[in-house]
């Protein structure tokens, strides 16, 4: 869908590289601008089968791309990047402000190399704030945002403790992506280029606040921080016979079914819970009874009684199983691919269907520099010009 659109990526780990991902899985061809010898660090984040710099993460995040190590202080390789400038429809970039004005890269004089650029900045801080040039990683966004003291609102451990996923970086890789989505569409309609900024910091507060600012959205407040469902201690995994199982009861009727198929309908008919604002005044005390009651039946058997009702559930299963998901596996989420250098590994689908686009196969995740002699002698280098 992206078909013609070219995108030049000079960004590393999981920020940056996400969006450039989003594009490539849509069709844009993507060039991934890398360092000699280290190239992204994400490629160095974990143990691969044969090359030490294709680690799982960086195998994830960069299919479809092609890799030229450049150094942008070298005369020869600062030609090759013009080239691939002057021909590139958005350049992401997640280098911050200072140093792509001493390397010639910011956006006005990227502007004079290509004027229509879409110029991505994925950042850590708004630029026109006092945090603009501070460094920024996913731990730090999510102390920033308060989202390292979720989990202290939920357990009552007061340790602040950081969600463990990466989620910071990819939250503002999609933010970043559609941005890019968004100018490409204001360039075919009006010929303009333009700079969009994309903060980490502005991009996850966004995402996180807007349940957990809670009473805070009214001036003068109206109650506490946070989401009360979303920190609620007993809104957890039910225990089961043999495991545990998640089931959402969200509705007022939702309450009368799941525990009728638990058989403790009196329970859920006593006055208490059956007045206006009952049941969500009530809520913890619904919790833990559920919690007392699912033991008896194994997570299956619940499961099926549950999807037979009507109610959302899903068993809690371990990360290490996910991969073996009947569904995911039938919708053809998890493929088998050949590596050249790496042998056969496990790719993800783009997990947004369009009808118009058939789909197809990317080319695996670059070695570093894997493309650099072809991408340097389309613009008259060669090794001996390095």
């Amino acid at each position: 869908m992206l078909e013609g659109i070219r995108v030049l990526d000079l960004t590393s780990v999981v920020f940056g590289p996400y969006c450039t991902q989003l594009l490539a899985d849509l069709g844009a061809e993507v060039t991934k601008v890398e360092t000699p010898g280290i190239g992204d660090p994400f490629r160095w984040s974990g143990p691969a089968p044969a090359s030490p710099n294709m680690a799982p993460g960086f195998m994830a995040l960069n299919r479809g791309k092609r890799s030229v190590a450049l150094d942008l202080k070298s005369a020869a390789d600062q030609q090759v990047m013009r080239g691939l400038l002057e021909q590139a429809d958005v350049f992401v970039v997640n280098v911050r402000g200072k140093a792509l004005e001493r390397l010639g890269l910011d956006y006005e004089a990227v502007r004079q190399i290509r004027p229509d650029i879409i110029y991505v900045h994925c950042v850590g801080f708004g630029q026109d704030g006092p945090y603009a040039d501070l460094q920024a990683y996913d731990d730090v966004i999510q102390a920033a945002t308060g989202t390292a003291t979720l989990l202290p609102r939920v357990d009552g451990d007061p340790r602040p403790r950081y969600l463990p996923s990466l989620i910071a970086d990819k939250v503002a890789g999609l933010h970043a992506a559609y941005g890019a989505l968004a100018a490409i569409v204001h360039r075919q309609r009006t010929g303009e280029g333009q700079l969009v900024e994309v903060p980490m910091f502005e991009a996850f507060s966004s995402f996180m606040l807007l349940e957990h600012l809670g009473g805070q959205t009214f001036d003068p407040p109206v109650g506490p921080a946070g989401y009360p469902r979303q920190i609620d201690p007993l809104r957890q995994p039910f225990p089961t016979a043999d495991g545990h199982i998640s089931i959402v009861i969200y509705t007022h009727d939702a309450w009368d079914r799941v525990f009728a198929l638990l058989g403790a309908a009196d329970f859920i008919a006593q006055e208490r819970f059956n007045v206006p604002g009952g049941r969500a005044q009530h809520q913890d005390e619904l919790y833990a009874r559920l919690a007392e009651l699912t033991p008896q039946m194994t997570t299956e058997e619940l499961l099926k009684q549950c999807h037979a009702a009507q109610l959302p559930a899903q068993p809690v299963r371990d990360l290490s199983e996910v991969i073996q998901d009947p569904h995911l596996n039938a919708t053809g989420f998890f493929r088998r691919r050949a590596h050249p250098s790496e042998g056969t590994y496990i790719e993800q689908a783009q997990p947004v269907r369009f009808g118009a686009q058939v789909r197809r196969d990317l080319a695996p995740p670059p070695n570093l520099d894997g493309d650099g002699p072809a991408i340097r002698a389309q613009f008259g280098q060669n090794g001996s010009d390095k």
